[in-house]
């Protein structure tokens, strides 16, 4: 058997960033071979992300990386927000970030084959599940592009746990990073009315005309007060319509408009949103014992 010396543990801990028994272990394994070595941990790595494929990875953090003409907002998933705060969790959602607007990648699957110093963007997620002992995954993603007159703006809210991407016609990036705050604390559905599908229009008026009725309005008034309503409704989920955040004396559209610009698109990630969370396993234990 190999001796294995403290010089050859620090070695394979400094490239890999396990534990030292783990180092020792693999380099025992592979009688010191250091390449083998790194190939052992990286397949335990990815038995240990196997057995955790069960788990719910519902906390992690939302980001915007952006190059040049081109944005992406990326959604990293962990299972606690411990794990989410540390710097090994924080520089991976950076280096995933900024490879997926470098090279556009078409779906999770292509984002997770693209190469890295360490191989690649999946080896790197394996990597941090077997550091952190938790379930990672890339959740994912969307990439944008921008012409020469339009400008980026990004914002991130509560270090992560919302990240909004902003396209304006015109106008600066620093307006456009105004809006992204805006679309972060206040979540729009669309950009502005006249995007809103005709089924979900007809079903909100149909709604209510009912309403109306069931209040006992008469009926040559409800058609009024309707379109009232429908008006009042359309502006709370249409970005241009909202009043703004910083300003609620004029909406999102006139504030762009007074900067020379106009609302092109926008993005926005909430962490976990659509995820349902399990209850937690220790908790239905203890509950369990107490009925026993």
């Amino acid at each position: 058997m190999a001796k294995i010396s403290a010089a050859q543990v620090k070695e394979l801990r400094d490239k890999t960033g396990v534990g030292m028994m783990d180092a020792k272990k693999a380099l025992v394994e592979t009688e010191g071979d250091m390449e083998k070595a790194v190939d052992v941990l990286r397949e335990k790595g990815v038995s240990k992300a196997e057995k955790k494929s069960g788990r719910v990875a519902a906390e992690g953090i939302a980001a915007v990386a952006i190059k040049d003409n081109k944005a992406a907002i990326v959604e990293i998933n962990c299972e606690t927000d411990s794990v989410a705060s540390t710097d090994k969790f924080k520089n991976l959602v950076t280096e995933v970030a900024d490879k997926i607007a470098e090279e556009e990648p078409a779906s999770v699957d292509d984002a997770l084959a693209l190469k890295t110093a360490n191989g690649t963007v999946k080896d790197d997620v394996i990597e941090t599940t077997q550091v952190t002992g938790e379930k990672i995954s890339l959740r994912r993603f969307q990439v944008v592009e921008k012409g020469a007159d339009q400008s980026f703006g990004s914002y991130i809210h509560n270090g992560g746990q919302i990240a909004a991407l902003v396209v304006l016609d015109g106008a600066d990036s620093a307006t456009a990073k105004d809006v992204a705050m805006h679309v972060a604390a206040i979540n729009p559905e669309y950009v502005n009315r006249e995007q809103v599908p005709a089924d979900r229009l007809a079903h909100e008026k149909d709604v209510l005309v009912k309403e109306a009725l069931n209040e006992g309005k008469p009926e040559k008034i409800v058609e009024k007060m309707v379109e009232g309503r429908l008006n009042k409704w359309l502006s709370e989920i249409s970005l241009d319509d909202q009043e703004f955040v910083k300003d609620s004396d004029q909406t999102v559209a006139h504030f762009v408009e007074s900067k020379g610009g106009k609302v092109g698109s926008f993005i926005r990630f909430e962490v976990g949103e659509g995820i349902e969370k399990k209850a937690d396993n220790f908790i239905d234990e203890v509950m369990n014992q107490i009925k026993d």
